[in-house]
């Protein structure tokens, strides 16, 4: 009985360390690579998912793609990340909620050998390979350019971001406002309130902001949930202020076709997805990966919302 068990435990660890050492494998013979994201409710996860599974089927490897049901579950976001690194993947795509939380766990998977990409959200290590992203400060910068446009270049705005704790969060809001206060010192920050990039909570924020600011002229919201929480808000109280989005979805697009957003960055989140595991499967195979990736940003409003170039990077 002692042979036979240790035959299946050595059996075992031999399949483990088959396909160039990649235990979990989903699928027999295959290179896995877990992604994990900062969520599932918005349209832009399914896209970054869409653009994940193009690049693994291109290149013959086995993933899953997962997040937690909100952008606020930062300690499911780590369960999820420590479960898949237990399956002892080739690779794995992570996007952080929280920039420090996860550091515990992305040293067990440098101590493992097992790669890890960055993807949306950098991670303040240097254990990530890469970080696939878009340049949020750069693209933020532009948004503060388009805000400062459209209200006359002088006024009072606000912000509505989803968190203080991920890099896109940080990202987005340090480039609004540090370009708004290098380039437009007519414009007043009067509030900066984070909302988990949940729509009802970014309404009601958004309401809050309005009602103590009478006068004020615009409010940028720093992603999808956020800006449809901005739009929301206004919309209740009846307000026209300029707004100013992040990333794309229907409520998004439908809102700069009826005028009651005025324009949006938007990301490649297809490409995201895409970049994130073939930037995986090379940093298993033991290929050179540069140290950053960057996925591209476009301003979209009513007058280019249409144009090829545009309706490419936009989801529903």
């Amino acid at each position: 009985m002692l042979n036979r068990r240790y035959l299946i435990a050595a059996s075992a660890a031999l399949a483990l360390l088959g396909s160039s050492g990649l235990a979990g494998a989903q699928e027999a013979g295959k290179m896995y690579v877990p992604v994990i994201s900062k969520g599932f409710q918005h349209q832009f996860w399914q896209a970054v998912k869409a653009g994940a599974d193009k690049a693994a089927t291109e290149l013959n490897v086995s993933i899953t793609f997962e997040g937690p049901d909100t952008e606020a579950q930062v300690d499911r976001q780590i369960d999820m990340l420590s479960a898949a690194l237990a399956k002892k993947p080739s690779a794995i795509g992570f996007a952080a909620l929280d920039s420090q939380a996860a550091t515990p766990l992305l040293q067990q998977a440098k101590a493992a050998n097992i790669p890890v990409v960055a993807f949306d959200s950098g991670v303040d290590s240097d254990i990530p390979v890469t970080t696939a992203a878009t340049d949020n400060v750069a693209a933020a910068a532009l948004a503060a350019d388009k805000m400062a446009g459209l209200i006359g270049d002088s006024g009072k705005i606000a912000l509505v971001v989803h968190d203080q704790t991920s890099r896109t969060g940080v990202d987005r809001r340090d480039g609004f406002v540090n370009q708004i206060k290098a380039k437009h010192p007519n414009i007043e920050i009067v509030d900066i309130q984070y909302g988990a990039g949940d729509q009802l909570q970014s309404t009601e924020i958004t309401k809050s902001i309005l009602q103590a600011n009478p006068d004020l002229k615009g409010i940028f919201g720093a992603n999808e949930g956020s800006a449809i929480g901005v739009i929301n808000g206004a919309r209740e109280l009846g307000r026209k202020i300029v707004i100013i989005g992040y990333d794309s979805g229907a409520q998004q697009k439908q809102a700069i076709m009826d005028g009651s957003m005025a324009g949006a960055i938007t990301q490649n989140p297809v490409g995201i997805g895409y970049q994130t595991v073939k930037a995986a499967v090379a940093a298993a195979k033991g290929e050179k990966v540069e140290p950053k990736i960057d996925t591209g940003f476009f301003w979209y409003d009513k007058t280019n919302i249409a144009s090829p170039e545009i309706a490419a990077v936009l989801y529903d």
